[in-house]
Order: structure tokens, then C-alpha cells, then sequence
């Protein structure tokens, strides 16, 4: 095992043992605070199979977030105040609920995807916000589920052996659900299928002249990101119990992409590395100064100017 895998291995599991250990004795808050960071960057990790991979660059990815917690919320709201009882979906069973919001995500990923990847470059981007636009103000003008002030959750999605209600056991679902994004996204990038990903990344068009369909490609990976970005989505809506329509704006996608780049693209651990970062940067510095944007902004631009490859590549020039 190489010192880079070690490294790698070794903050995973610090990032898993270490909050449980704040909170027994005495410190809930960082709890709270590794339970939101894990489940950001299982989303920011979803963000660069297509990214850092795939060289697409979506400015929409908030929405699969967004849908996947609606996907929690809506059944449940329902549940509580009658309808949808006819399709079998008025359920608080976190077994309809996160099955739900991944099939959600992964339809409208296929649909918008099968439009956004006939475009390049700044047009892929417009059109990824546009779609992701479309549906914030679509769950705006639904009075039923909130608008624009949002839907509480009051029960937490029940899943066998397991209680959300636990501090503990949503974190301890929520690592092990980062864990296991990870090694998904590995295991694609490492497959042929990741290598076509790859090559059309760097040159579309001889990959399409080698005979690869990377159109086809790329959908798939773009359907695969965007239903673990719901994925993520569901388990936010767990964790803060209430959802709105601005956890879908564009700015909440720029985010993601902020942690992609910081921790560095096309990296097993960047987004991780990002997240990280980037939620403890932001709880510091917001309790400093109601300007904390600004120097968010300043680290964005000294890590692109001064560090290829983010965070993670100034760690692997360091050891080199």
C-alpha cells in the first residue's frame, strides 16, 4: 500500500472516528457539523465522476440534490395529511423513500442529460443551470409543499435496524454511504467504462473514430452522478428535517463545484478533501465576518493560480 493510499485511507477513517468522539464527550455540534460535511461530499463526489472525469461541467447539480430531499419529504407530508395513497407512496419506510429519490434523480438525469451532452463547452453549462432553474421555480409555485418558504420533514425516513432520530446512527448511515461512493466512483473510473469516459474527456473525437459511442458514454455517467447526487439529497433531508427550494439554486451548485476544485479534480479524495474544508472554513470564518465570501473567494483564486490539481495537488508537489 503506497503512502498516498495510506494518507487517503487514514483521513477516511479520522473523518469517521473523530466526530462520534466530540460528541460523547460533550461536543454535539461537530457532530452536526461531520453529519452535513459527509453527506456534501458524497454529493461533491457524485459532481466529479462527471467534472473531474467526464470534463462535463454542470452548474445544475444542486437539483438532484434538491429532488432527492423532496423525494424524502413529499411522501412523508403526505403521510401525514392524506394523499398519494393510490400509487403507494405516502410512506415514512425509508425503503420507498431513498429508492424513490434515486429513481427520480436518475429519470430526470436521463432526460436532461440526453439534451445537455448535444452541447459543449459554456452552452453545456447555461443549459445544465437553465434545467436546474426550471425546476426551483417549479417547486416555488407548489403551495401544497411550502413554495418558496419549504416543506418540514417530521419524521425522519425508517429504515430496519436503524434510527435517524440517533445523532449517531444518521452519521454512522452517512459515512458509510461516502465510503461507498467513493469506492463506486474508483471502481467505474478504473473499468473500461471510465477509461472511455476518460479518453472522450481529452478527445472526443478520435475516441467516436476508434468506435465508441461516447455519447452513450457520457449519458450513462451523467445518469449514475446525478442519481448519487439524489441519493445525497434524501439523506440531507433527513439530517436538517426541513427542505426548500434553495437547496436547489444555482449558487448551491457553484458550491459543490467550489469543493470539487479546491480539493482537486479528478482525484479519489478531492471532493472529500473540499468539503471538508470548505464547511469548516465557512463555519470560522462566518463567525469572524459577515464578508466570509470574500475570502472564500481569494482561497478559490490562489488555489487555482498557485495550485495545479487543488489542495490535493499541492499535498502530492509537497511529497514529491
Amino acid at each position: 500500500m503506497t503512502r498516498k493510499t495510506l494518507l487517503s485511507v487514514g483521513f477516511i477513517l479520522a473523518l469517521g472516528i473523530l466526530p462520534p468522539i466530540f460528541y460523547w464527550t460533550g461536543n454535539a455540534f461537530w457532530l452536526d457539523l461531520a453529519t452535513r460535511l459527509v453527506i456534501l461530499a458524497i454529493a461533491a463526489t457524485s459532481l466529479n465522476l462527471i467534472l473531474g472525469y467526464g470534463g462535463m461541467v454542470s452548474f445544475g447539480h444542486a437539483a438532484y440534490m434538491g429532488l432527492g430531499a423532496y423525494a424524502v419529504g413529499i411522501p412523508a407530508h403526505h403521510w401525514l395529511y392524506g394523499g398519494l395513497e393510490a400509487w403507494g407512496l405516502a410512506t415514512t419506510s425509508g425503503l420507498v423513500q431513498i429508492p424513490l429519490a434515486v429513481a427520480v434523480t436518475a429519470i430526470f438525469a436521463l432526460l436532461t442529460g440526453a439534451i445537455c451532452l448535444r452541447t459543449r463547452g459554456v452552452y453545456f453549462i447555461m443549459i445544465t443551470m437553465a434545467f436546474a432553474q426550471m425546476v426551483y421555480y417549479l417547486i416555488v409555485s407548489i403551495e401544497e409543499y411550502g413554495g418558496d418558504d419549504g416543506l418540514v420533514i417530521d419524521t425522519r425516513s425508517e429504515l430496519p435496524g436503524l434510527d435517524l432520530d440517533n445523532p449517531l446512527q444518521l452519521f454512522g448511515l452517512a459515512w458509510v454511504s461516502l465510503v461507498a461512493a467513493i469506492l463506486i466512483v474508483r471502481m467505474v473510473i478504473n473499468s473500461r467504462f471510465g477509461m472511455v469516459i476518460q479518453g472522450a474527456k481529452g478527445n472526443d473525437e478520435r475516441m467516436r473514430t476508434l468506435g465508441f459511442n461516447t455519447y452513450v458514454y457520457r449519458l450513462v455517467a451523467y445518469v449514475i452522478s446525478g442519481a448519487m447526487a439524489g441519493y445525497a439529497g434524501a439523506l440531507l433531508g433527513n439530517f436538517t428535517t426541513f427542505i426548500s427550494p434553495e437547496m436547489m439554486d444555482w449558487s448551491r451548485s457553484g458550491e459543490l463545484m467550489f469543493m470539487v476544485i479546491l480539493g482537486g479534480v479528478a482525484t479519489t479524495l478531492g471532493p472529500v478533501v473540499g468539503a471538508t474544508v470548505f464547511i469548516v472554513l465557512e463555519e470560522v470564518l462566518s463567525d469572524l465576518t459577515l464578508y466570509w465570501h470574500l475570502p472564500f473567494g481569494l482561497l478559490l483564486i490562489a488555489v487555482v493560480l498557485f495550485g495545479r490539481g487543488g489542495l490535493i495537488g499541492l499535498l502530492n508537489g509537497r511529497d514529491q
